[in-house]
């Protein structure tokens, strides 16, 4: 029975404002009895339910007659009852089981009529109606990480799509868009990023599978996957052949992807090529890069990644021989983490009414009510997880634009595309309009990659650059020079929308001799000092 009143302790405490994630708080906590990954797993499906549970358990009136029971605790156990196939935890003798068992029929009476009421057909169905009930009630910051689709990238390294149709997903049944993705043997084969697919929030955890055990399928959000695929293209698009550098790489999902594509290209032509593409990644952390190496031996790249191990992007001499093949440049570097799904990723679960007083209940109500009137007082802005003043966003911002300037002075450099996990305009088309602005840029001939240039999928992405964010503290304190051709080629990705994915922002630059200065003969040397750069220490 442990299970549940810890589970309820997590959400009720105060350990829940300590720093870290939800799930790292509570696999570090030392006062808990259940197994971490259990307790876990109990409020993180309750969270998908607790609409539907909170209707069944205020229509039977369960806790007016149940003394023990509070709200919370109450969901908690509903929830198990009624949707887990073990049932509850607990020894059939225990009170607080029966206090829920001696309901049991009018429990389930109450699940069918919820069902019935939204005309569906089966618990696959009625879990996707309930989403979308509580995102239209409480906004998409209610839904955390579990609640969003499973994106899997098919890794061409070692595996093809139509291989893993055939084995890993075999059986699954193809749908033709996300809203359709409900059942846990469904599959959505998406139409912007190759070799991406969609499964269900609950279906099954593919880290245990052989598959991704074998580096054949990578966990990857679908955002993420924009910028690899905007530097290099489709496989039979064309290609100036050269090496890559993935500049801040770690974890390695960016460089695999980037690996990925290449091995389709090289399959696409038939492995005619005049010369193998290598890919040249860092991370100026040192453990970061550990992780980053394990990924690439996994995906099964290490005959054409490099990895430098604790290496500044910024300490590099573009000019050096071991770079000057380079032609194409891919940097996600540190930024705010606004657009990250479950940043603060306590679910919020809304708990069934009672007449009867309970602590626990109350303490649950005054954390929502806390939070909503923040929501009325504080512009959306300042509102968002992340919590970034503008000096911070504007230091962030300042460190972006210099990362990017320092790749646009690789000599034989074409193509670099710059992307954050921020949705902050400061960190996204404000840096843009920065580079285009910059003297290397000018010198070397550096202009955007256009919507018509970006690869067939990418073309097709319907969220494009803003200009500025409403209601936000960073009004007053932007300057986006672009034209409107310039925000069309921007690409964003926002959190909470039928989308899928959390909140990303990517563009990408390319040379055009036509427009080098000839001032200089396109060295994109600095007239002026550089501003003091201490490091990347996000």
């Amino acid at each position: 029975m442990s299970l549940y009143y810890d589970a309820v302790t997590v959400l009720s405490s105060s350990a829940t404002s300590q720093g870290g994630s939800f799930k790292s708080r509570i696999y570090n906590a030392k006062s808990l009895k259940a197994s971490p990954a259990q307790i876990y797993a109990l409020v993180t499906e309750a969270a998908k339910w607790d609409i539907l549970l909170k209707e069944v358990i205020e229509n039977t009136g369960i806790l007016s007659l149940e003394s023990k029971l509070t709200p919370l605790l109450c969901l908690l156990l509903v929830h198990d009852h009624l949707l887990s196939k073990n049932g509850i935890a607990a020894p059939a003798s225990h009170p607080i089981r029966q206090a829920v068992e001696r309901h049991r029929v009018r429990l389930k009476a109450e699940l069918t009529k919820a069902r019935v009421r939204r005309g569906c057909a089966s618990l696959q169905d009625l879990q996707s109606v309930i989403l979308e009930e509580k995102k239209a009630l409480l906004g998409s910051d209610a839904l955390t990480e579990n609640m969003y689709p499973r994106w899997v990238r098919v890794n061409n390294v070692r595996s093809t799509l139509n291989t893993q149709l055939d084995s890993t997903f075999k059986g699954y049944h193809k749908v033709e868009s996300l809203a359709q993705l409900r059942a846990t043997d469904q599959i959505y084969i998406d139409p912007h990023i190759p070799d991406l697919v969609a499964l269900a929030p609950g279906a099954v955890d593919f880290s245990t599978t052989k598959a991704y055990k074998d580096g054949e399928i990578i966990l990857q959000d679908k955002a993420s996957c924009f910028p690899a695929y905007l530097l290099l293209g489709d496989p039979d698009g064309q290609w100036s052949e050269g090496d890559l550098v993935d500049g801040c790489a770690a974890p390695g999902n960016k460089t695999t992807h980037l690996a990925s594509l290449l091995a389709a290209r090289q399959k696409q032509h038939d492995k005619k090529f005049k010369k193998a593409n290598n890919i040249i990644s860092m991370d100026a952390s040192a453990p970061r890069s550990k992780t980053l190496q394990k990924m690439v031996s996994v995906a099964g790249a290490d005959k054409i990644v490099t990895v430098l191990a604790g290496q500044d992007f910024l300490a590099l001499d573009p000019e050096d021989e071991r770079f000057e093949s380079v032609s194409s440049l891919l940097l996600d570097p540190s930024c705010s983490g606004s657009g990250i799904i479950g940043r603060d990723d306590v679910p919020q679960l809304v708990l069934p009414e009672s007449n009867k007083p309970s602590n626990m209940s109350n303490r649950g109500k005054k954390r929502k009510r806390d939070r909503n009137e923040n929501e009325e007082t504080k512009p959306a802005e300042q509102s968002t997880q992340d919590g970034m003043s503008t000096e911070r966003l504007t230091k962030l911002s300042n460190l972006q634009t210099h990362i990017v300037e320092h790749a646009l002075r690789f000599p034989a450099a074409s193509r670099v595309t710059y992307s954050t996990c921020s949705t902050h305009v400061l960190e996204n088309e404000s840096v843009v309009s920065r580079i285009l602005a910059s003297d290397v840029a000018k010198q070397r001939g550096w202009r955007i990659m256009r919507r018509n240039e970006q690869p067939v999928g990418l073309q097709k992405w319907k969220h494009r650059g803003i200009r500025s964010n409403l209601n936000s503290t960073e009004e007053g304190q932007l300057e986006v020079n672009l034209s409107e051709e310039q925000l069309d080629a921007c690409l964003r990705c926002w959190p909470g929308d039928n989308e899928g994915t959390g909140g990303f922002f990517v563009v990408g630059f390319v040379r055009d001799e036509e427009l080098t200065d000839p001032k200089d003969g396109g060295t994109g040397q600095d007239s002026g000092d550089e501003s003091e750069w201490g490091g990347f220490s996000d």
